[in-house]
């Protein structure tokens, strides 16, 4: 059996790629551990995760910059003491926040070379790698992109540059595809910044597809189906190519 990306499923990207539970949140330790006082994994990760759980609701119901470590004190009942033993400050949380995210693209969407996909198998995967990476780590990427006028500028440049950084990837594939004579694009800077602006709708709108009952499935093959158009990829070649992903169990409403 096909594994990701050769096989598009939501079945096939939770196989290769874990960003929930346990796994997800010993990563994260990982990350920000030089920045910490505790060093045990044991005792530190559940604690992480509601120090990160936490702030994702106080965000949303107060704002980032209004909220403060004594709030997310009371959110996560650790004392004020225990907290400075994770984080010194609320720019740590927001560098830690936007460093899963970058790590994560450049993982998953930026590892996609190593695979050696011709470049239609690339664009599929990336499209729809990024719908299923970052629908699990929605608050992660809210976060990123809601909060932003109030970070810092220096935190403020390096989540603009997170949204480039996947553009370029994208813009890779376009142009590896004109290259081997594949697609035929005249702006592919242009093509790259539509599909990123589209597949933010899909992650930052979500009210939006719940009321019209659109999965995330049929967003990705629509986002992807539109790009080759534009690419002016031949319809019978995705068919006959069995190059659409197969609906996946997962599928229906997002959560």
């Amino acid at each position: 059996m096909a594994t990701w990306p050769i096989e598009i499923s939501m079945e096939s990207f939770n196989e290769a790629w874990t960003l929930e539970g346990e796994t997800f949140w010993r990563s994260v330790f990982e990350m920000h551990k030089h920045k910490m006082e505790i060093k045990n994994p044991k005792i530190a990760i559940g604690n992480l995760e509601k120090i990160f759980s936490a702030t994702f609701t106080l965000a949303n119901t107060k704002g980032f910059q209004a909220m403060s470590l004594r709030d997310l004190s009371r959110e996560t009942g650790i004392s004020m003491g225990g907290l400075y033993a994770y984080i010194g400050s609320k720019n740590d949380l927001a560098s830690v926040i936007e460093g899963v995210l970058r790590d994560t693209i450049d993982e998953i969407i930026g590892g996609l070379s190593s695979h050696d996909l011709e470049p239609l198998q690339c664009l599929r995967a990336i499209v729809y790698g990024e719908i299923f990476a970052m629908e699990k780590l929605s608050p992660w990427y809210y976060f990123c992109f809601m909060e932003l006028k109030g970070l810092p500028r220096e935190q403020q440049q390096k989540t603009l540059e997170l949204e480039l950084r996947f553009e370029g990837i994208l813009l890779d594939a376009i142009h590896c595809g004109v290259a081997s004579g594949k697609f035929v694009c005249d702006q592919p800077e242009l093509l790259a910044s539509q599909v990123t602006a589209q597949l933010q709708q899909w992650h930052l709108k979500q009210w939006k597809f719940k009321l019209r009952e659109i999965g995330k499935q049929e967003y990705a093959q629509f986002v992807f189906e539109s790009l080759l158009k534009c690419l002016q990829y031949p319809a019978d070649g995705i068919e006959g190519g069995n190059e659409t992903a197969a609906p996946s169990s997962e599928d229906g409403q997002s959560d």
